[in-house]
């Protein structure tokens, strides 16, 4: 893994003038608003004062039209802001030993079809969105993730509740494996109910029993079927990794091993690496934020492809 120290040099040297460059796009893209605002309230007032229909209604089209222009150049700066800024991040991060070449599509996801497959969450997931695809490889595992926003309709009173968002991580071990294993959040165990009937219903149990290391237990619960490898894949190591993650991470961490695949979900409520537009975002701590967060995810994957 990468320190923080380099990636600060590498900051100033490769990041800091992107976002110098953005920034005078944010401050012309301001400047346009404000006069647009200014010409737009005194051909508003003068509408008023003359109090001619005919001409309102015919003034209002080139407005509304000048106003969406305005709002697709505020989109299309925050469009261009993460993918210049992601990339370089990616390119700091696949020179580290052991790191193959690491792409980014901001319009891409994971697919519905990967979330389901990962049993985790017990829905048809009617509204899934999902943007920031980041692919590649370390070691000899390949991985994909994105971040993902799952929405479903409250059985209670039919209205939206948001059953997942974050990121979504998938992988595949190199060699062949059998049987599932769930890893939940024990303080979630209230809303997880669903997902432990789905999976012991179809041949599931909990292996707490067989989990010793106590910081692990503490803070999961552990779901598998009969043919899951849980010695080899779910080692005291192992244990102990997942817990050092999620305290570095500092968010809720979901897992599950379905046959070869690997799935990793972190919570995260905001955005990740969203531009301001009326302040500046010149600042190495809203990039950091992104590189360590995307850096703990990497790591995950660093291990798997250290220890199997």
């Amino acid at each position: 893994m990468k320190r923080l120290d380099e990636f600060r040099i590498f900051y100033n040297h490769t990041i800091h003038p992107e976002l110098m460059r953005m920034e005078q796009r944010r401050r012309s893209l301001l400047s346009l608003i404000f006069i647009s605002l200014v010409l737009l309230t005194g051909l508003i007032i003068f509408e008023l004062y003359i109090n001619i229909l005919v001409i309102t209604l015919l003034a209002m089209i080139p407005i509304s039209l000048y106003v969406t222009w305005l709002f697709y150049q505020a989109q299309r700066f925050r469009q261009l802001f993460k993918p210049n800024v992601v990339r370089l991040i990616l390119d700091f991060l696949d020179d580290s030993m052991n790191y193959g070449e690491l792409s980014y599509d901001g319009k891409r996801t994971l697919t519905k079809a990967q979330f389901l497959a990962s049993r985790i969450f017990p829905t048809a997931a009617p509204i899934y969105q999902g943007e920031d695809y980041i692919a590649g490889a370390i070691g000899n595992m390949r991985f994909e993730l994105s971040e993902i926003l799952v929405q479903d309709f409250s059985r209670v009173n039919q209205k939206i509740k948001t059953v997942f968002k974050g990121i979504f991580l998938h992988s595949r071990f190199t060699f062949e494996l059998k049987g599932s294993i769930l890893i939940l959040p024990r303080d979630q165990r209230q809303y997880l109910s669903r997902s432990v009937r789905a999976f012991t219903q179809s041949g599931g149990q909990n292996i707490d029993h067989r989990m010793y290391d106590a910081q692990y237990l503490d803070r999961f619960m552990t779901y598998a079927t009969n043919k899951a490898d849980i010695a080899n894949l779910l080692s005291l190591e192992m244990q102990r990794l997942i817990v050092d993650y999620c305290i570095k991470s500092r968010k809720q961490v979901y897992l599950s091993f379905i046959d070869q695949n690997i799935n990793i979900f972190l919570v995260e409520e905001d955005d990740f690496l969203e531009p301001y537009l009326f302040r500046p975002n010149v600042s190495f701590e809203l990039v950091e934020d992104f590189f360590e967060d995307i850096q703990l995810v990497l790591a995950m994957i660093e291990d798997f492809d250290r220890y199997y």
